[in-house]
């Protein structure tokens, strides 16, 4: 609805667009302006554009030059292993997948481009939350964690045992917590500051990885990893 001749809106014109009452309207508006998406005028005729959009768009430039350069890596990645590659990033209590790169057999997986999915299940997800601030881990791990198989991490002592351990030997390996019968490794692409800004994760069928094959994957997903975090710090993006 905004754009460069429209710089504000009334909640009759925001009615009209969406086809539903004023009163209706107002009460988006309202809910916008609250969370920052939206500021109301000075002259009460209007809202304009909050400071929260600005924040999105500033996260979704850093998103789009960070997946610009994972395809190269990924790919790279997939020829490696011969399995789908993901990228995948945190934000606030979920995690968001930024790219997919598939390989040569369509495996089904709940992370699609776009997918948005709790922090608690997967190598990619427990890999983000492995590196969180403490205080962030325990506010998540404060809130109900959604079970999708009888693999899926649901206890929160549990949980913070396995961060531990996934944070001390630099990757994430999951059998079968988001998707059944599927094995996944994840990696940290780390920030110049040392914080993390996404993961790089591969997902395989779990009868297709023998024990004895795990660690070649391991080290392909933390090479993937290291080699993005390099190029997102040379380039200046995260």
């Amino acid at each position: 609805m905004f754009d460069d001749e429209r710089l504000a809106l009334s909640a009759t014109e925001v009615a009209s667009q969406l086809g539903v009452a004023r009163s209706t309207a107002y009460r988006y508006l309202q809910s916008l302006t609250s969370n920052g998406f939206l500021e109301e005028n000075a002259s009460g005729s209007g809202f304009r554009l909050g400071p929260r959009v600005l924040d999105l768009a500033r996260l979704a430039r850093r998103g789009v030059g960070l997946s610009d350069l994972a395809r190269p890596v990924m790919r790279e990645l997939v020829e490696r292993t011969g399995v789908p590659a993901l990228l995948t990033r945190r934000t606030g209590s979920a995690v968001v997948c930024l790219e997919r790169e598939e390989a040569g057999n369509a495996l089904r997986l709940s992370y699609e481009r776009g997918q948005v999915l709790p922090v608690n299940a997967g190598a990619a997800a427990l890999t983000l939350l492995a590196w969180a601030p403490p205080e962030q881990i325990d506010e998540l791990l404060a809130q109900p964690l959604p079970r999708f198989t009888e693999a899926t991490h649901t206890d929160p002592d549990e949980l913070r045992t396995l961060l531990a351990e996934i944070k001390e030997q630099g990757y994430a390996v999951a059998r079968g917590e988001l998707d059944a019968d599927v094995l996944g490794v994840g990696a940290p692409v780390r920030a110049e500051g040392g914080g993390v800004i996404a993961a790089i994760s591969i997902a395989a069928l779990s009868h297709r990885v023998p024990d004895q094959e795990l660690p070649r994957y391991v080290e392909a997903v933390k090479e993937a990893a290291d080699l993005l975090t390099e190029q997102a710090a040379r380039w200046g993006v995260g």
